[in-house]
């Protein structure tokens, strides 16, 4: 009994997984074995530490030479075994079991994880730059409203000074002044196009019935003509003279709604960098009345650099409202000293019957017709 142990214990393979993990199934024969003649591990725990395997299988005492002390689970019976006696397989061991029974175990190769989180990395970097770059501007703003919101609270109750230009401002009354003008000016035109153009088109159906009646009334043929063809010659001229005042209409319309739109927007933005001027001068005011400590220089610096940056602003806008001023008064004067005239000789030459006059006013101020019934749809938009 006890050889047959005996036996089995000397001959038996220590199978090492992958993981360094030597317990299978196998391991309670192993088990048996060592509490018969001495674990593994005190054979193994007697050679150096930094020994390399190699060396100790080397160096190491032959197997075959070494004895086995057995004793019985019970028994008294002690005795020397030689192993050279024991026939059977070497035993295999994995230098990975010694190299982690002995705590030199080798490192997990390090994860290449971190390679796949840089894109994310950086796309979270990127989103708060962006969070930050919107917060600042955020800050910013609240900032120059509330200090805009409270000068324009000041100037309103008397409490805050304001810097006028005189001439400048009077300017500016001017020109809204004219621009109310001229926008009844060109509404009434409108009007006056409207009517006249129901009145052309009534002319002309009456001419058309006129013409009708004078070939089924054989009596009345000679007057229903004279009546159709003076109808026709005044459909004629109306429609010229429509000509006339849809190009005075037209005109008209892009002095207001653009040249004059344009002044009145950069005049908008100039008021409102006169606003934040007066704001931040106010500001940096109030701070140079103040402590003259560390944290209230700091503060004293910074509004002296928003002061001059919207100084600079307030400057160069009052420059181009001057400048866009100027050049307005001299393209209104231009533009309406033609149109005027061209208004003036359209409509006489009409009403005097004068229908050479009337064309050669339109050719003189290159007023180009549309030819009847180009205003309406073609048979293929109509589809």
């Amino acid at each position: 009994m006890t050889d047959s142990i005996l036996s089995k214990a000397a001959t038996m393979e220590i199978p090492i997984n992958s993981n360094g993990d030597s317990r299978t199934a196998e391991d309670d024969g192993l088990e048996q074995g060592a509490q018969i003649g001495g674990s593994l591990d005190e054979i193994v725990g007697t050679l150096p530490v930094t020994m390399d395997l190699q060396q100790v299988m080397v160096s190491g005492p032959n197997l075959n030479e070494t004895s086995i002390v057995s004793g019985g689970y019970g028994g008294a019976a002690e005795g020397i075994i030689p192993t050279s006696s024991i026939k059977g397989p070497a035993i295999h061991v994995n230098p990975e079991y010694f190299d982690r029974r002995c705590g030199n175990a080798p490192k997990p190769a390090p994860s290449m994880h971190h390679s796949n989180s840089n894109p994310s990395m950086m796309s979270e970097e990127a989103t708060k730059g962006v969070a930050v770059e919107k917060f600042d501007s955020m800050k910013k703003w609240s900032i120059n409203t509330y200090k805009c919101t409270k000068q324009m609270f000041s100037e309103r109750f008397g409490r805050g000074s304001k810097t006028v230009d005189m001439e400048l401002e009077a300017q500016i009354d001017v020109l809204r002044e004219t621009k109310m003008k001229y926008e009844r000016i060109l509404r009434l035109a409108r009007e006056l196009t409207n009517h006249f153009y129901n009145m052309v088109q009534t002319q002309q159906a009456l001419g058309d019935t006129f013409a009708d009646l004078s070939q089924k009334s054989p009596e009345l043929q000679d007057e229903f003509g004279y009546n159709a063809e003076t109808q026709r010659l005044l459909c004629k001229n109306g429609e010229t003279l429509l000509g006339a005042i849809n190009f005075f209409v037209s005109s008209i319309n892009t002095l207001v709604n653009k040249t004059m739109e344009d002044t009145l927007m950069t005049i908008k933005m100039y008021e409102n960098a006169r606003l934040e001027f007066d704001a931040y001068r106010a500001d940096l005011e109030e701070l140079s009345v103040g402590p003259r400590d560390a944290a209230a220089m700091v503060r004293i610096e910074i509004a002296q650099q928003q002061y001059q940056i919207h100084k600079d602003k307030y400057e160069r806008l009052h420059s181009d409202v001057s400048i866009k001023l100027k050049f307005l008064e001299e393209n209104k004067v231009k533009v309406m000293h033609k149109q005027l005239l061209l208004f003036h000789n359209a409509v006489s030459a009409y009403f005097a019957g004068n229908q050479q006059q009337l064309e050669q006013t339109l050719r003189q101020f290159n007023v180009k017709l549309k030819p009847p019934g180009s205003d309406k749809p073609s048979w293929l938009e109509e589809q």
